[in-house]
């Protein structure tokens, strides 16, 4: 299993949540300090990891960590393709195309490098699994975070297209709404403030004194 923004928020609950049900899980990140935390973390409960430090911006890159897992533990039979960024706070007209590059770059075009890459490997075994992470947003308006939500309501569109393409080869690709989860980009909305509106204040307070919706 390979899941990508593993370093961190719900990337790095889903690793340590599938290492302690017996699968060997590939952490995938850019950053090689987070990735060596949830390693450990996952080794000292007794499961297996390995790191594979790359920008899934960067076809390149991951193709070449996808390549040193198959050596390692054989093909990829499952991907969690999670890692993603919120980007710009606030709103759209105030916005800078490059921000805008960057959050599509990331949640978009990362996620097709990944899926690129694992995709013909599971067609020719005809098995395999991929989870896409969508994101509030992805299903209704959501004012102030246009670019995040834009990102992941095309990723549905595109996981929706591409299942149909593989459904004759025995392999499922679907997304998942994991619901409010305390992470990075909950601070994020608490530190944008107004910027971000009182409803998504409000709800990230609240997301950050309970936790939100449990990794279990």
């Amino acid at each position: 299993m390979l899941i990508t923004g593993a370093g961190r928020g719900v990337g790095k609950r889903l690793a340590i949540g599938f290492a302690q049900h017996g699968a060997r899980v590939g952490l995938l990140g850019r950053s090689q300090g987070e990735l060596d935390v949830t390693k450990l973390e996952i080794e000292h409960s007794g499961g297996m990891a390995h790191r594979f430090r790359a920008d899934i911006a960067d076809s390149e890159q991951v193709a070449a960590a996808v390549d040193r897992m198959s050596v390692t533990w054989g093909s990829v039979q499952v991907l969690i393709a999670n890692a993603a960024v919120q980007g710009p706070i606030g709103p759209f007209a105030e916005q800078k195309p490059r921000d805008w590059r960057e959050v599509f770059e990331t949640n978009v075009l990362g996620t097709l490098n990944c899926c690129r890459a694992v995709l013909p490997q599971m067609i020719h075994r005809r098995s395999g699994k991929i989870v896409v992470i969508s994101g509030i947003g992805a299903t209704e308006a959501r004012p102030g975070f246009s670019a995040f939500a834009a990102s992941k309501a095309a990723l549905v569109r595109f996981v929706e297209s591409v299942a149909e393409e593989i459904r004759d080869h025995n392999v499922q690709i679907n997304c998942m709404l994991p619901g409010e989860s305390y992470t990075s980009m909950t601070d994020e909305i608490l530190q944008a403030g107004h910027r971000a509106g009182v409803a998504e204040v409000e709800e990230a307070e609240r997301v950050r004194l309970t936790g939100g919706i449990s990794p279990e």
